[in-house]
């Protein structure tokens, strides 16, 4: 197994191990950075083929964690943790106690929150054990349930909607083309919010289901999840996979937008300035899909979700200044998403 050579390997502060034999526990932690507050992240539980394929995934999240956080504005740092293990036949109770526990040994410089395959069920049996948990739902407020998927949403849907003021001077949706791939918990709240906004939908989902159910709710026009990415739209919402915008995905897009909640869209970096090239206005995903973690911590402080949506909103000034600088500067959103968050969270890179 290999950390410090991993591709993915950015200077992380701390990449911690834990085993628990008697519950199966086999988890990773990796704090990337600190430098704004303690780390924040998912815990994401997934059968990962190898080891190595699980450190490499936790170096990256951990990574995108802390740039998400310094560009919403949140006192925090960031961190990420994975279990390997079958969410749909490993998990217990014992599992994840002993999760708390091996979050409570990093000492507060980590504070975990769910994340794929795992729930708020499973957090709160991770706090019985640490008080560094996230994503709790105190019943203090009834507007919220303890899922993060529909204020990840909201921040996605302000985030696009910036987008189309920027690129088309307007923000209304009304009749505003969009393609949303992926149907889960933050695609299909995406959904209801933009066909509220009277937007048109075209959508596709693996889960048959789920597309069904948005054809009925939304009057969605339903494609193929092979179509989906070169559907005749004005707006592209990527809100399943990563790594979907590339060099093939690019040749055949007609969206000039895309705007969507799925983490790493851009399989690499060149390709967001490949689209800069072809003239699509690129929302950073990291940016836009941060409204989960800006709930983890206004739960966690007690604050009410009024101002959970306050700060989300803020997405929108965020977006503009990155978008203004890259037009200036005639660069991707992308590096300049990088480059704001690591004025904000304070890197200093060393000149080549």
């Amino acid at each position: 197994m290999n950390v410090f050579s991993d591709t993915a390997f950015d200077g992380h502060e701390q990449v911690v191990f834990a085993n628990d034999k008697a519950t199966g526990l086999k988890t990773i932690i990796a704090v990337h950075n600190t430098n704004l507050g303690p780390s924040l992240g998912g815990c994401r539980m997934w059968p990962y083929a190898s080891e190595q394929e699980a450190i490499h995934d936790v170096l990256r999240l951990s990574r995108g964690m802390t740039y998400k956080s310094a560009l919403a504005n949140l006192p925090l740092g960031g961190g990420k943790s994975v279990i390997i293990g079958d969410p749909r036949s490993q998990k217990t109770p014992e599992l994840f106690r002993a999760m708390g526990r091996a979050v409570e040994q990093v000492g507060g410089r980590y504070i975990v929150a769910e994340d794929v395959g795992t729930s708020p069920e499973d957090m709160e049996q991770i706090a019985s054990q640490t008080k560094h948990v996230g994503g709790i739902n105190d019943g203090s407020d009834p507007a919220r349930t303890g899922d993060p998927s529909p204020f990840t949403a909201y921040g996605v849907f302000i985030g696009l909607k910036e987008a189309v003021r920027f690129k088309l001077g307007t923000d209304n949706l009304t009749g505003m083309r969009v393609a949303v791939q992926g149907l889960g918990h933050v695609g299909y709240h995406l959904c209801r919010m933009l066909h509220e906004a009277g937007a048109k939908l075209i959508v596709a989902d693996l889960n048959n289901n789920s597309v069904a159910a948005a054809v009925n709710e939304f009057g969605a026009k339903a494609v193929s999840v092979e179509d989906i990415l070169a559907a005749d739209a004005d707006i592209l919402a990527p809100c399943a996979l990563g790594g979907i915008i590339n060099d093939r995905s690019i040749d055949t897009l007609k969206a000039g937008i895309i705007a969507g909640a799925s983490n790493n869209q851009l399989q690499h970096d060149r390709h967001g300035e490949m689209l800069r090239e072809k003239g699509v206005l690129y929302a950073p995903d990291y940016v836009i899909n941060a409204g989960g973690v800006v709930e983890v911590h206004y739960c966690r402080e007690g604050k009410s979700v009024a101002e959970t949506n306050k700060h989300i909103e803020g997405i929108a000034s965020t977006v503009r200044e990155i978008f203004e600088r890259a037009k200036q500067q005639n660069l991707s959103t992308g590096f300049v998403a990088d480059r704001l968050a690591e004025e904000r969270f304070g890197l200093i890179r060393k000149a080549a």
